[in-house]
C-alpha cells in the first residue's frame, strides 16, 4: 500500500508526524506538505508563480504552495507513473465541520484527491492544542485505513473526519455522520491602528447547531465523527423541479 500524506499545517506539524509515524508501520508513505501554514487556502492551487519543492528526509517533501499543489506535485510530479492507493490530509491542528470545510485546505487536498480517483481522507483534532491526543487519532486513522475497502465508497466520495476531545488513552466510539450547521456573529472585526487608519481581521464568535446526526453532534458527546463527502455541487432535486417550469425571454 502507498499513503500519500498532507496537509495545511506544514512540513512540521504534529498531526503529520504522528501520521507518518503510524502509517509507516505497514504503508509506505510518501508525504508531501506545505513549507508553512496553509489555512483557510480551500481548493487553490499555484499559476502565477513556480512552484518550488525541497526534499527534507526519504520520501518527505515541503512545497512552497497550498495542500492542492502538494497532491499535484505528488501525483504529476514526483509518483507520475504510479498512484497512491489512499490519501490522508491531516491531522489537522483543530475542527473542519459544517461550512467550514469549503474553507480548508486540508479538505481540499482530500477533495483533489478524489477527483483523482484516489481513496481520500481529511483528518482533523477538535481539540488541536492538546498535543498527546494526535498520537491516539493516528493510530485510529491506522486502523481504519487497513478496513477502507469494507466500505466500497464511489470513486469521487471522500470522508471527513474529525476527532473529539481525548479524555482516555484512545478513541473507541465513532459516528457516521453529515455536515453540521453554525452561526457566525461579528464574522468582521474593524479596529484602528495608531495612525488612525482602519484594518480588519476575519474572526469573531460563532455558535453550532446542534443538529442530530451531524458532525458536531458527533464530537460533542464524544465520538469521532466519519461523513462521507462529494464534491458535486449539484442540486438535482431543484433542477428536476425547474425543468418544469418555463420563463419569458
Amino acid at each position: 500500500m502507498l499513503v500519500l500524506l498532507t496537509n495545511d499545517d506544514g512540513i512540521y506539524a504534529e498531526g503529520l508526524n504522528a501520521l507518518e509515524y503510524e502509517i509507516k508501520r505497514f504503508a509506505e508513505v510518501l508525504v508531501v506538505a506545505p513549507d508553512r501554514e496553509q489555512s483557510a487556502s480551500s481548493h487553490s492551487f499555484t499559476l502565477n508563480r513556480p512552484l518550488r519543492m525541497y526534499q527534507r528526509g526519504p520520501n518527505r517533501f515541503s512545497c512552497d504552495g497550498t495542500p492542492t499543489d502538494c497532491v499535484m506535485l505528488a501525483t504529476h510530479g514526483i509518483l507520475k507513473n504510479r498512484m497512491p492507493d489512499i490519501l490522508i490530509s491531516g491531522i489537522n491542528h483543530g475542527a473542519n465541520m459544517g461550512e467550514d470545510v469549503t474553507y480548508s485546505g486540508t479538505v481540499a487536498a482530500a477533495i483533489e484527491g478524489s477527483i483523482l480517483g484516489i481513496k481520500s481522507l481529511a483528518v482533523s483534532n477538535t481539540d488541536g492544542e492538546n498535543i498527546d491526543s494526535y498520537k491516539p487519532a493516528a493510530r485510529f486513522i491506522a486502523k481504519f485505513i487497513k478496513q477502507i475497502d469494507k466500505f466500497n465508497l464511489p470513486a469521487d466520495t471522500f470522508l471527513n473526519i474529525n476527532f473529539p476531545a481525548l479524555w482516555s488513552t484512545k478513541f473507541s466510539q465513532y459516528k457516521y455522520t453529515r455536515l453540521g450547521k453554525r452561526v457566525y456573529n461579528d464574522i468582521v472585526i474593524e479596529k484602528t491602528d495608531p495612525r488612525g487608519r482602519n484594518y480588519y481581521w476575519i474572526a469573531g464568535e460563532s455558535v453550532w447547531k446542534n443538529i442530530e446526526g451531524s458532525d458536531y453532534e458527533a464530537v460533542s458527546s464524544g465520538a469521532v465523527s466519519i461523513s462521507p463527502l462529494k464534491v458535486n455541487f449539484s442540486d438535482h432535486d431543484s433542477l428536476e423541479k425547474m425543468k418544469q417550469i418555463k420563463f419569458r425571454l
